[in-house]
């Protein structure tokens, strides 16, 4: 099972989302459209706080270049 990391090239903000999409084979877009929707379902807060904790716990890929 590969670990999860942050992309260096599909991010909008700190490559979560795109590291996450990259790893599961879908595009980004829709994940990111999901969080979205989650974000605003819960209320902004659980969302918000597992997307900073993932910010310091998901390492950069070491293959692609960060901006």
């Amino acid at each position: 099972m590969k670990t999860w990391v942050r992309s260096g090239t599909n991010r909008i903000f700190a490559g979560i989302l795109g590291g996450i999409a990259e790893q599961m084979g879908m595009e980004a877009k829709w994940l990111r459209i999901i969080f979205v929707l989650l974000v605003l379902v819960t209320a902004l807060l659980p969302m918000s706080l597992l997307y900073i904790l993932l910010m310091f716990v998901m390492p950069n890929d070491q293959g692609n270049p960060t901006r």
